[in-house]
C-alpha cells in the first residue's frame, strides 16, 4: 500500500527540484526523503528519479504520479473534513497510551508540526510501559490506541481482537564510557566485550531474557556491574564509567558527550514498535495520525518504512 506521507514528499521533491530542498521544506533530513522515495518506487513498481552524484531528475512516471498524488491528498483532506463534521464536536478525542522514549522524541514533533491542528484530533496522552498501556487498552474504555514495543519474541501479548499496525523499529546500539579510550564507531567483536563491566536489565524481565540469549549466542558473557531498566539512568551511569550498555536509538537522542557508540556486527537487535487500535477507534483521522507518527519515527531513527518481518 502506498503511504500518503510519501506522496506528499514526492510532491515537494518535484516542486522544489531536489531531495535537500524538499527535506528543508518538510522538516526531514535529505536521507529520509531519499529513503521515502525509494520505498515509493518499490511500492509503485516504477522508477521515479534518475539519480546521479550531483542531482536527481524526475522521470515522466514521477510527473504523472505527482499530478495524481495532488488529487489523492486533496481527497484525503476532504475525507478528514467530512469525518470531522460527522463527529459530535469539532474534533475527535483520542486516548493514547505511549511508551516514554516515543513520547519524548517522536510525539512532540507531530504535536508541534504546522499540520497538526488540521488533523482535528484532541489527544489525551498517557505515558507508560507497554504492559501498562496494553492493560488499559484491554480493560475497555481507558485507551483507544496503545503505542508499544516488543523486543525479539519477548512475552508481550495483546488480544487478537485488536488491530495491530507496525510503525517502525528502534535498533539497539552498544555504548561505552568515553573514558575507556575506545574511538566512537569502532568495530568490535562481541567476545571482546566479555571482560568489561556491563549495565544490564533486571533479571527476569522479558527484555533481559532476549538480550541474555543474544549475548550467549555470540559468546558474550557480561560481568554485570549495574542493573537498570531506565535508559536515561543507564546512559548517565555509562558516562561516568560504570559499564558498557545496550541502548536503543531513541534513547540515544539524549546521549551524553561522555559515552561513545560502537559497531558490534554480531549484536543486531531492535524494539519492534506497533500501534494497537480498538477497531471502533479506527477512523480516517486516526489512520493518518498513526501514519504521520510512523514517518517521524523513521526519520528520527533512520530506519526503513517497510516492515522487515514476514
Amino acid at each position: 500500500m502506498i503511504n500518503p506521507v510519501h506522496l506528499q514528499t514526492l510532491l515537494e521533491v518535484v516542486r522544489r527540484g531536489s531531495f535537500a530542498a524538499a527535506a528543508a521544506s518538510l522538516g526531514y533530513t535529505a536521507s529520509a526523503v531519499s529513503q521515502q522515495m525509494s520505498t515509493l518506487e518499490r511500492d509503485a513498481g516504477v522508477t521515479l528519479f534518475r539519480r546521479s552524484a550531483r542531482s536527481v531528475q524526475p522521470t515522466e512516471a514521477a510527473l504523472v504520479m505527482s499530478r495524481h498524488a495532488a488529487k489523492v491528498l486533496t481527497d484525503i483532506d476532504a475525507l478528514l473534513a467530512a469525518s470531522a463534521r460527522s463527529d459530535d464536536g469539532d474534533s475527535q478525542e483520542l486516548r493514547l497510551g505511549i511508551f516514554p522514549s516515543l513520547a519524548t522524541y517522536v510525539l512532540p514533533r507531530l504535536l508541534s508540526s504546522p499540520e497538526w491542528p488540521a488533523l482535528g484530533i484532541n489527544v489525551h496522552v498517557s505515558v507508560g510501559e507497554p504492559q501498562q498501556t496494553i492493560g488499559d487498552l484491554r480493560s475497555g474504555g481507558a485507551l483507544d490506541v496503545a503505542l508499544v514495543y516488543q523486543v525479539g519474541q519477548s512475552g508481550l501479548a495483546w488480544p487478537h481482537s485488536l488491530n495491530r499496525q507496525w510503525i517502525g523499529d528502534d535498533n539497539f546500539r552498544v555504548v561505552l564510557p568515553r573514558s575507556w579510550g575506545i574511538r566512537p564507531g569502532s568495530v568490535m567483536a562481541a567476545n571482546q566485550l566479555s571482560d568489561m563491566p556491563w549495565i544490564m536489565h533486571h533479571p527476569g524481565t522479558s527484555d533481559a531474557s532476549v538480550i541474555e540469549r543474544l549475548f550467549a549466542s555470540c559468546n558474550l558473557h557480561p560481568r554485570v556491574a549495574v542493573y537498570s531498566d531506565d535508559f536515561n539512568a543507564t546512559l548517565q551511569l555509562a558516562g561516568v564509567g560504570r559499564g558498557a550498555a545496550l541502548v536503543p536509538e531513541l534513547a540515544l537522542r539524549n546521549k551524553p558527550d561522555n559515552v561513545v557508540v560502537l559497531d558490534v556486527p554480531e549484536i543486531r537487535l531492535a524494539r519492534n514498535i506497533f500501534a494497537l487500535l480498538i477497531n471502533d477507534a479506527r477512523t480516517a483521522r486516526v489512520e493518518v495520525f498513526v501514519d504521520k507518527l510512523a514517518s517521524i519515527l523513521q526519520d528520527v531513527t533512520g530506519t526503513s518504512s517497510v516492515d522487515p518481518r514476514p
